[in-house]
């Protein structure tokens, strides 16, 4: 039987927080949220993280498999990876009977109270599986493969420029710095993926975060640029430079009486084959002399106008 020293494994199914007549999805989904958290790459250094991810990884490597887990429901733990054949007799105990090696006589304890009950030790009326098995010495248990790592998912944020025009952005994993690709006109919430080969571990999977810029906003692979301009320049007209994505300034002219608001298209001109749009802006000097009033009221009267003419509201 176990010593003090040497505890019984947990239940799988409570390892997993699970049923014992938890379908394969419910083993599979409890499995990945407790990987995820136990992780050792999201918990470095911490020993009973490790231990606790060996635990639950070991617990779905048995229940995952619809063999060992009906192994396991029948012998408990000491079936879960018992050979094909049904019973445990010659063939189907770990080890056979008699078959030239070592059986862990505590592994056989634990079938056998399974199977028929009580504790299996002497004078309880059940079996002395130390004797039974060869003087009570134990063989040496190989262990188990855990199961690969689950995919990780993060964030991570990519420069405007970048996420325009592609490039390359840097990330940590377990100790190593990786150079991640970014392909252009990549947008907000798609993913990014680092293969296990790169990363030494899991597949990580990037959500790409773009940050804002100081003057371009981004409307899909449309790019928006507000422009102003003074009060002469909206009525007589003007030439401005205005930049694009891709790092180029483009000499665009304002045609005589653009009103705030108004849109200039330049085709091609945004992210991956969009347009850019710049938005007029109109301001109105902050002071104005007393001649330059009256010369303004000259032309509001040679040039009336009734700017609110076509509001909803009016």
């Amino acid at each position: 039987m176990p010593t003090q020293t040497e505890a019984m494994p947990r239940d799988y199914y409570e390892v997993l927080g699970v049923s014992r007549s938890a379908s394969e999805e419910e083993i599979k989904k409890a499995y990945r949220k407790l990987a995820a958290k136990h992780h050792p790459d999201r918990n470095p250094g911490d020993k009973e993280a490790e231990a606790k991810f060996k635990e639950i990884s070991s617990a779905y490597e048995v229940l995952s498999d619809k063999d060992k887990r009906q192994k396991y429901d029948t012998f408990g733990h000491a079936g879960a990876n018992m050979p094909g054949g049904g019973f445990p007799g010659a063939g189907g105990f770990p080890g056979g009977f008699g078959g030239g090696q070592q059986v862990d006589p505590q592994a056989a304890e634990e079938m056998f109270r399974n199977l028929f009950g009580g504790s299996g030790g002497p004078g309880a009326g059940g079996f002395d599986f130390g004797d039974l098995m060869g003087g009570g010495r134990k063989s040496r248990r190989g262990r188990r493969s855990p199961p690969p790592p689950e995919d990780v998912e993060t964030d991570i944020t990519v420069p405007f420029d970048v996420a325009a025009n592609g490039g390359s952005v840097s990330i940590s994993v377990g100790g190593r710095t990786i150079a991640v690709k970014v392909p252009p006109g990549i947008e907000e919430g798609k993913k990014l993926r680092v293969p296990a080969s790169a990363t030494g571990s899991a597949d990580v999977y990037l959500r790409v975060r773009v940050e804002p810029h100081a003057y371009f906003k981004r409307e899909g692979p449309d790019v928006i640029l507000e422009v102003p301009i003074g009060l002469a320049e909206a009525v007589l007209g003007t030439k401005v430079e205005v930049p694009t994505p891709d790092a180029s300034r483009l000499t665009v002219k304002i045609p005589p009486g653009t009103s705030s608001g108004s849109r200039i298209r330049l085709r091609g001109k945004g992210i991956a084959g969009g347009d850019q749009y710049l938005v007029m802006k109109v301001v109105t000097p902050a002071g104005v002399d007393d001649e330059s009033k009256k010369l303004i009221e000259e032309f509001a009267k040679r040039n009336p106008q009734d700017a609110r003419a076509n509001v909803a509201w009016k």
